[in-house]
């Protein structure tokens, strides 16, 4: 098989084996055809088992020399170094060459959040009662803040949630299908029995989806994108508001106020805490900004 027959047949795994979710896989593909335009441009144009490291950190530094950043190329050769594992399970290459090479270092970002004050405005921002998509727009910006969820597990969700949502939790699919429970608070609960008393009038009646767009069907990812933005923008807050920033949000201001970080990992579904971690960043900045306000030998003149 040529390489993209074993990058298809691996992409292929993913989606039906292991269910991976469609973007995840879509950002395999794009990985993987990096790696195999890399490779046809080496002289010969040699099989994916006969690369070797050097080649690998080649490909590395033309992409960085393309402008591609730390965190990307990290994801690049994570993604290479999987499929270079799938490859040697099958007998396509009997060595990973992508083990040992780094990526360059880049700046770590820390993720955006909103303010409480600011969660508030947007949360509180008047809207129609009369209107439908504005009452499912509340409920679905009530549910991501209350049990930070991510985008794809809220679109996700099913009526049938409905049944831990009024014990106060919910149960999501989170990445690598692995179920978690989280809490789900009674503002959002609130808000979700009034979009549910408003739901027939847009849902089609086999739907199972618990937020459904205006066709009726399950709601897009970029419609719940485009409907937070607007209401952003109602609100007066910045047009780049985006659903993980409610995740964000919600684990930011939860540490802040409970200092529990393995409480915050397990309600994120983090298989690791290292990826919790970020957020006592952000609560060490917000401590750093109340001591430049308020410390006497810290106030700027």
């Amino acid at each position: 098989m040529d390489g993209h027959s074993l990058a298809g047949a691996f992409l292929d795994e993913l989606a039906t084996q292991r269910r991976q979710s469609p973007h995840t896989v879509s950002n395999y593909r794009r990985d993987l055809g990096k790696l195999l335009a890399l490779a046809a441009e080496l002289p010969g144009s040699p099989d994916l088992g006969e690369l070797q490291s050097h080649h690998i950190r080649r490909f590395v530094g033309l992409l960085h020399g393309r402008g591609l950043a730390g965190r990307s190329l990290a994801r690049s050769l994570s993604a290479w170094r999987v499929f270079y594992r799938w490859l040697g399970r099958h007998g396509h290459a009997g060595h990973n060459p992508c083990e040992g090479v780094r990526p360059p270092k880049s700046p770590k970002a820390l993720p955006r959040t909103l303010s409480p004050d600011e969660t508030a405005r947007l949360l509180e921002t008047s809207i129609d009662p009369d209107d439908p998509q504005e009452l499912r727009d509340q409920a679905m910006f009530e549910l991501f803040y209350s049990s930070g969820l991510r985008l794809a597990e809220l679109a996700e969700l099913n009526v049938d949630a409905l049944t831990d949502i009024g014990g106060g939790e919910v149960r999501v699919h989170g990445k690598r299908d692995k179920e978690r429970v989280v809490p789900v608070g009674s503002k959002a609960r609130q808000a979700l029995a009034a979009w549910m008393a408003r739901r027939p009038e847009l849902a089609r009646p086999e739907e199972k989806a618990l937020f459904v767009g205006a066709r009726g069907r399950r709601i897009a990812h970029g419609i719940i994108q485009q409907r937070l933005c607007r209401r952003a923008l109602l609100a007066g807050l910045p047009s780049h508001v985006h659903p993980h920033m409610l995740r964000h949000s919600f684990a930011s201001h939860v540490l802040q106020s409970s200092g529990d970080l393995r409480a915050v990992q397990e309600m994120l579904g983090h298989a690791s805490i290292a990826s919790t971690q970020v957020y006592t960043h952000l609560d060490f900045q917000h401590l750093a900004q109340v001591y430049d306000t308020a410390h006497p030998r810290a106030k700027r003149k």
